[in-house]
């Protein structure tokens, strides 16, 4: 599998953090250096580097003798992870939309590629969609530092939408309502409404997700 990147430490990192990471069935179990490194084309070593940026993360758990562990999410990181992203997304809103710039049109774009594929049952591919409407949003805002922070969400926003999916046998069609909703508010120019609409869906996901 040939991923793009500067070294064989990159690739190993992309190749983790969007593939292997982003897999529920990996969550408890403890990575194959090996697989990843045959799978990536590259020698063991390059594939401990990027565990140990992983690590830096909080993606992985480095356990002596044993390797890097993807411990499942508790419960009370799905909670706060909702909370930053609430936070962070409504903040967005409020920012793109005083400014002139929120992202309407990219978004509803996005989302029509979301219900293109809604029932060809590749969860994977159908959340990568739901991360990036929301990542359109939060890079309209305009703030680097937060863009950054967000990003460093993104490995488990997609592996917990996926276990929503799993979870829910409407979520795939609650989750095009509920972001037409979001585009709707934007498209409204009041922030408020938009607001709403951000925070109803991310309450819903991790409701979903707490039940579990």
């Amino acid at each position: 599998m040939q991923l793009s990147g500067d070294s064989g430490r990159d690739r190993a990192y992309q190749y983790l953090r969007g593939t292997v990471l982003s897999d529920p069935a990996v969550s408890g179990t403890f990575i194959n250096e090996q697989a990843v490194a045959t799978e990536v084309g590259i020698s063991r070593t390059p594939v401990r580097e990027a565990l140990l940026m992983l690590a830096a993360e909080d993606l992985v758990q480095l356990v002596p003798h044993r390797g890097a562990f993807v411990a499942p999410v508790p419960g009370r990181e799905i909670a706060e992870m909702m909370q930053a992203r609430g936070v962070i997304e409504t903040w967005a809103a409020v920012t793109s939309l005083a400014a002139g710039n929120a992202p309407v049109q990219a978004m509803a774009d996005v989302l029509e590629q979301q219900r293109a594929i809604v029932d060809k049952g590749d969860a994977k591919e159908f959340i990568e969609l739901d991360s990036q409407f929301h990542a359109l949003l939060v890079a309209a805002a305009g703030n680097s530092v937060l863009g950054r922070l967000y990003e460093n969400l993104r490995a488990k926003h997609v592996l917990l939408g996926i276990v929503a999916l799993q979870r829910s046998e409407t979520r795939r069609q609650d989750v095009l309502v509920e972001h037409q909703a979001i585009v709707d508010g934007l498209a409204t120019g009041e922030s408020e409404a938009a607001e709403k609409a951000i925070l109803g869906h991310l309450g819903t996901t991790g409701s979903i997700l707490m039940q579990g």
